[in-house]
């Protein structure tokens, strides 16, 4: 039975919501391709028996969406498969009246505008020849690498010398360099099962085979871990220990020296995640601190510090420095050397520091609002983190709780999103804490809350 159209009796509450999943589903399985135009809204509406605001509330999601394009006169069209490139947070338009808790952002204020405004008027007065003029990476970012080792010391981290930090701009540039420096199209790469959201696409297109191992509180299990290297060569090992994934796992030193002792046994690179970099207070030292040789680690500044400070440092094994610095020059060229000056000035006269010590003053008082309103409901966190995590009660499907919670004026993320491919993960909902006011974090958590004590059938009959 072709899945587009879908036939009326297969449709569910809300049904808008529904005939959207049918759509994505078509897709997924080829039955519709780019670029193809959809009926109006009045013909599907008249063909499936439902009233054209349903369609145009079904159109307007995969809108936001971004899987189809809508024109006024022109009607709506296909844009791409979903699939290829699937994103946690959602899309709310201008105009909407929704609280955002889907993507994971740092707090901001007038403190940040007031802080860059600053510099960029200084550096107009006296910005290094270099950084503007040089097309040689080294010269361009000469003396950045100075500072970036301070910041480094902050996350645990110490480096020797400056061959072994790579500038990069941002954490995705530097997990893209280290993916292609430590393997080859067809090695295997072990993750979470629940890890970055990039990570299927972007080993997918470089050509790598995914698999996601098994987790608990702590992340990943060494005992899954060692499976895996036993069954098939295992090239690479991709790793969040710090509670940067989507389930808030924060992982303990013994669990951490548990995946480095099986890494060296098997001869397995480590890629070690830390974007929030120095965020957490009083951390356990990060993985390249126990395997400096076999591990590839990298922090930045845009989560911690301000969205649009597009700078990560990549801090490369020895035997591999050549090669990193080769295959980024190949794809990135250098770090945007503006950025990479603006971060160095911070770090040098104490910017930086004032801006992370307020980043965890805010996000603490976050995670205490959330702490009190979810007291009664099972969520994870971690200490000063972005986001907490949901897990929807058996009861819930996840579909159906996310877009409930958009129709009630909440956008979370669906955990599916971060799940490696083929896998199934029970249903949970990532909520970001970091966007928009205090109050309306705090209104937004109480509307997750009442959907979650709400019996899912009494809830589809709201809409």
């Amino acid at each position: 039975m072709a899945i587009w159209p879908p036939d009326r009796e297969s449709l569910t509450r809300p049904v808008y919501h529904s005939l959207a999943q049918c759509l994505v589903r078509a897709l997924e399985a080829g039955e519709i391709k780019s670029g193809t135009k959809l009926p109006t809204h009045r013909a599907l509406a008249f063909e499936l028996e439902i009233s054209v605001q349903t369609v145009s509330r079904a159109y307007e999601e995969l809108a936001r969406l971004g899987v189809i394009s809508g024109h006024v006169g022109r009607g709506s069209y296909v844009l791409s498969n979903p699939t290829e490139a699937q994103l946690p947070w959602q899309r709310p338009a201008d105009h909407e009246d929704v609280i955002d808790l889907s993507m994971l952002v740092p707090v901001f204020d007038e403190i940040h505008a007031s802080h860059i405004a600053h510099s960029l008027k200084e550096m107009g007065q006296n910005l290094p020849y270099d950084a503007v003029f040089s097309f040689r990476p080294r010269k361009a970012l000469i003396g950045h690498s100075a500072h970036a080792r301070n910041w480094l010391v902050k996350c645990g981290v110490q480096v020797d010398g400056r061959d072994g930090i790579l500038p990069t701009n941002g954490n995705t540039s530097a997990m893209t360099c280290a993916l292609i420096t430590a393997a080859m199209p067809g090695d295997v790469v072990v993750a979470e099962e629940m890890g970055h959201h990039t990570m299927v696409s972007l080993t997918s297109i470089l050509g790598l085979k995914l698999s996601g191992l098994a987790m608990d509180a702590e992340g990943i299990l060494p005992e899954a871990f060692e499976r895996a290297c036993v069954n098939g060569p295992v090239k690479v090992l991709s790793v969040l220990p710090a509670g940067l994934g989507p389930t808030a796992a924060v992982m303990g030193m013994e669990r951490r020296k548990a995946l480095v002792d099986i890494a060296r046994k098997h001869s397995v690179w480590i890629i070690e995640n830390d974007a929030w970099g120095p965020l957490q207070p009083d951390r356990t030292p990060p993985i390249v601190t126990l395997a400096p040789e076999r591990t590839f680690y990298f922090t930045g500044m845009s989560k911690c510090i301000l969205p649009g400070l597009r700078i990560a440092w990549l801090v490369i094994p020895q035997s591999k420095v050549h090669a990193a610095r080769s295959r980024h020059l190949v794809t990135n060229w250098m770090a945007t050397p503006l950025i990479a000056e603006i971060a160095s000035r911070w770090i040098k006269d104490g910017t930086a520091n004032e801006l992370l010590e307020w980043q965890r003053t805010q996000l603490g008082r976050r995670n205490q609002i959330a702490a009190k309103i979810l007291q009664d409901i099972p969520y994870s966190a971690s200490q000063n983190g972005m986001h907490v995590w949901l897990p929807l009660p058996d009861r819930w499907r996840e579909d159906d709780f996310v877009a409930l919670a958009r129709h009630d004026g909440v956008a979370v993320a669906a955990g599916s999103n971060f799940a490696a491919e083929g896998l199934s993960i029970p249903p949970g909902v990532r909520v970001c804490l970091g966007a928009g006011s205090e109050g309306e974090l705090e209104e937004g958590l109480k509307i997750l809350v009442r959907l979650l004590q709400a019996a899912p059938e009494k809830a589809l009959l709201t809409i």
